[in-house]
């Protein structure tokens, strides 16, 4: 059964199964929270979990204490992959049973959301990204129910930095709020010691997506930061570093010929979060430019250390030209 992320108020968890899929994850947040409103004994696991115990797992989740009233289970990072679990617990029809599944992006073929999409008792919401009008409205709302005078331009300012994730935009709104308590007005002074840049976009996630060719998120990344001398000098190191490492796993793939290989016995091991964007790079890279680009930046560092005052151009040219 499908129904819009916009008509979840009355949701409430008599349907048992619910699925929530897309990119939003502060709204997600929001809806999973209402809908578990004062409950309190919750079995949070990642799918990865279940799907190394998957038995274990489907047999305490039929099984329920004597001091149970109820079980709820939450699976975060749901993919089809889980889908024959589902189904086997469906098919047991047990009461008093909760389990929700929160997915990233699932395509109509996906047979854990055609599952949820066909059923009648079963919820299926896709969260899709904010658009700067419902953030607009958010914030504006937020700063009428503190009190607190900000012009629209700085709302703007603050909007343009979500990048249309409502759950940032709630932290910077904290901030902002505790900030505040002695302040009747924020100004854009303010904003810009508050909010935190970085933790929008990493150094480290620059560096990988320009190490994968990815101009497009490289400069968005550049854009949506503002980067100081000292940052330019940690932006060489990590960027150093990075190349190194890619270095070696572009030596051995070209002696193994396959990428997965090449990515499991990576020594130290390789994150599972970052392996997609480690095998881009190693598609993108041969040894010998990557020989080429540590080189360079070595070079790159003298001169910046040399230029401080010039810096941030220096190494957002440099940067932007690699991602090519």
């Amino acid at each position: 059964m499908i129904i819009k992320s916009y008509n979840t108020d009355n949701l409430k968890p008599n349907n048992n199964f619910f699925l929530f899929y897309g990119k939003n994850e502060g709204l997600k947040k929001q809806i999973i929270n209402k809908l578990l409103k004062n409950k309190k004994e919750i079995s949070s696991y990642d799918e990865r979990e279940i799907l190394e115990n998957s038995n274990s797992f489907v047999e305490n989740t039929i099984t329920k204490s004597l001091f149970e009233n109820e079980k709820i289970i939450l699976i975060k990072r749901g993919t089809d992959k889980i889908f024959k679990i589902i189904e086997e617990i469906s098919e047991k029809k047990i009461e008093d049973l909760i389990i929700i599944i929160n997915s990233e992006n699932l395509d109509k073929k996906s047979k854990l959301r055609g599952f949820f999409e066909k059923s009648k008792k079963y919820i299926c919401i896709a969260v899709f990204p904010d658009n700067n009008q419902t953030l607009a409205q958010l914030t504006l709302n937020f700063f009428k129910e503190k009190k607190i005078l900000i012009s629209q331009q700085n709302i703007n300012f603050i909007i343009n930095k979500c990048n249309g994730d409502r759950e940032f935009l709630e932290n910077e709104l904290k901030k902002i709020e505790h900030f505040s308590k002695n302040k009747k007005e924020i100004t854009f002074n303010d904003l810009m010691k508050l909010i935190n840049l970085s933790e929008n976009h990493s150094i480290s996630e620059l560096i990988d997506n320009c190490l994968a060719k990815n101009q497009k998120k490289t400069l968005n990344i550049l854009n949506e930061n503002i980067l100081t001398s000292e940052d330019c000098i940690l932006i060489i190191r990590t960027f150093l570093n990075k190349s190194k490492r890619i270095l070696k796993l572009c030596t051995e793939f070209e002696n193994s010929k396959n990428i997965e290989t090449t990515i499991s016995s990576a020594k130290p091991p390789i994150f599972w979060k970052d392996k997609e964007i480690i095998k881009q790079q190693i598609y993108k890279w041969k040894p010998e430019k990557i020989k080429k680009l540590i080189y360079e930046l070595f070079e790159i560092e003298l001169i910046v250390k040399k230029n401080l005052n010039n810096s941030v151009n220096l190494v957002t040219d440099f940067i932007l030209d690699k991602s090519i």
